[in-house]
């Protein structure tokens, strides 16, 4: 409250807490009525340049009448502002649901403006934000559970050698052939950062946008088995390709960057632990169940690395 009354907003003390684990966001309602959305930034996770870039792509977005939430500007430019040790941004309250990924009708939509962000983002690169790779996901992930002991020892040699087997394979799929072009995309475009409202998909939360091929923004709006990710994929693309171009050759990342995301998020979760916030949340994490059944999902990763990638009409 102290935060958003610095900027001449006067709060009713109407607070909720949003599903937000990496930063702090709140719902904050004001006197003059509605609302406004306040995320404070983890300190140390991004520069200030690399955080004023995301700002940046999204509000090129809204001004190209892409649906996104776009932060907030302050004295005629101010996007990033400062609390005492935090940093934060102030965003308009959306309101909308997540979209069903069933309804093919919707994923088309979701693909049209998919591939308006696209065509935003070849436009120009980020300078400061970081590259999608494997060694700054999976490999950092991977080095830190290990260095950190948080493999449990009669389950050390397998994890070793199946991630050791699964990021040199998965080192030989990012070829210059697939990831020489990289552009800007969201990065973390699963339905929690899709918002569904009058029939519009409006994209939120670009806090890991980065740059990385486009498949990326694909492959977690889909779900299912091989035949409904298909029909999935289908629609999207036959939206996304009015707006912008899509090699198929990507397709066959789909998998990688799903073992990448495994790996990560476990490796996320570790370096979080004394965060108070994360045993509540996530209490079966780092039990021996937990990483029993993480070995097993990444050996269903590689038996799906193996199968053919999904494809494309003709």
């Amino acid at each position: 409250m102290t935060a958003l009354e610095s900027l001449g907003y006067q709060c009713d003390a109407r607070i909720y807490p949003l599903n937000s684990y990496e930063n702090r966001v709140y719902q904050v309602g004001l006197e003059a009525g509605g609302w406004v959305v306040v995320k404070f930034y983890r300190p140390g996770r991004w520069s200030d340049a690399q955080i004023k870039e995301e700002h940046q792509f999204a509000l090129e977005l809204e001004a190209l009448e892409i649906p996104v939430a776009a932060p907030l500007i302050f004295n005629g430019s101010d996007t990033l502002l400062a609390d005492g040790l935090f940093r934060f941004a102030v965003f308009p309250h959306l309101a909308g649901r997540a979209p069903e990924l069933d309804d093919l009708d919707s994923l088309l939509v979701i693909g049209r403006y998919l591939g308006r962000v696209h065509l935003a983002g070849a436009r120009k690169p980020f300078l400061a934000r970081e590259s999608l790779s494997v060694a700054n996901s999976a490999g950092a992930a991977r080095k830190f559970l290990l260095d950190n002991n948080f493999i449990p020892a009669e389950l050390l040699p397998a994890y070793e050698s199946l991630t050791d087997n699964l990021l040199t394979r998965i080192v030989e799929e990012f070829n210059p052939e697939l990831t020489a072009k990289r552009q800007r995309i969201h990065g973390d475009c699963h339905l929690g950062n899709v918002l569904w409202h009058g029939g519009t998909p409006f994209f939120v939360d670009f806090d890991d946008a980065v740059m990385g091929p486009v498949v990326q923004d694909f492959w977690m709006l889909m779900s299912g088995s091989r035949d409904q990710r298909q029909a999935q994929l289908l629609e999207l693309l036959e939206g996304y390709t009015e707006f912008a171009d899509f090699a198929p050759v990507q397709l066959r990342l789909i998998e990688a960057l799903r073992t990448l995301r495994i790996i990560h998020y476990s490796g996320w979760l570790a370096r979080r632990w004394e965060d108070p916030a994360f045993p509540r949340s996530f209490p079966w994490f780092n039990t021996v169940r937990y990483w029993s059944e993480h070995i097993l999902e990444l050996r269903e990763q590689q038996a799906a690395l193996d199968e053919p990638p999904l494809r494309l009409p003709g």
